[in-house]
């Protein structure tokens, strides 16, 4: 369950997920055979709660949303299978997310504080080559700590694109994206998958199909009159705090 809502609040927000679930794995002492399995679950959840959330566009024929959202998506996915196992080999651990955490926020810091054009004000209005350029910022996403909800609305604001549009964007190249990671691990780890297990994965799948569908809600409203800055502070904050318990060793990190 914890897990679970940590998935479901953080997925959608420019803070890190993948980050979140690696820090709070770690603390939790979460080492269980089948936990690849278990993160597609709860990722799965997140997902889950966009298309019901917008299933009036997803399940109608909008040839131009599919469009852009095929488009934005290969860039991550041809340099994600390229360099995956590289990044979670030597990238998943709890010192190298809290780094990110923090150059993250300062980036965030950065590009809300800026005056930029606005060209996009919905996603209606978004060309392939708009999809394009935002697709190229999610695979800054790969990097734990980055956030891809984060580097697909920041990227999308250096773009052009209102914060709302950018904010709804990213949401819905979360659903391709999840998929498609998904189908990759579940193929990968088609192994792990135990029936003894069900209960944990139908656990965490609807703890965090509750809490995403909450912050979807929330956070399209937050973005229409507020602006970023203190997603990227308490990034800073999260991640010094990170690092010095790994510094004192007030908090015995696996790395």
């Amino acid at each position: 369950m914890i897990l679970g809502i940590v998935e479901g609040l953080t997925e959608f927000l420019p803070v890190s997920s993948t980050g979140h679930l690696i820090l709070a794995g770690d603390l939790l002492d979460f080492d269980h055979p089948s936990r690849d399995v278990f993160y597609l679950a709860i990722q799965t959840g997140a997902m889950l709660a966009v298309l019901w959330e917008y299933r009036a566009r997803f399940f109608r024929v909008d040839l131009q949303l599919w469009r852009n959202l095929i488009v934005a998506f290969i860039p991550a996915a041809v340099i994600g299978l390229a360099v995956g196992d590289f990044i979670k080999t030597y990238l998943f651990k709890p010192v190298p997310v809290a780094l990110a955490f923090i150059i993250g926020g300062v980036i965030i810091l950065w590009v809300d504080r800026g005056t930029r054009p606005v060209r996009i004000q919905s996603t209606r209005e978004m060309t392939w080559l708009d999809a394009l350029k935002v697709g190229f910022a999610q695979c800054f996403a790969l990097i734990p700590g980055t956030s891809r909800s984060g580097a697909t609305i920041i990227g999308g604001m250096l773009f052009g694109l209102s914060r709302q549009a950018a904010t709804e964007f990213s949401f819905f190249l979360a659903v391709p994206t999840l998929i498609a990671a998904g189908a990759y691990d579940a193929l990968k780890h088609r192994h792990l998958f135990y029936a003894s297990d069900l209960g944990m994965w139908l656990v965490g799948l609807v703890v965090s199909f509750i809490s995403a569908f909450l912050v979807i809600r929330w956070l399209i409203r937050y973005v229409a009159t507020h602006d970023f800055r203190w997603f990227a502070w308490y990034r800073i904050a999260f991640g010094v705090v990170v690092l010095a318990t790994a510094y004192f060793g007030w908090v015995r990190w696996t790395a």
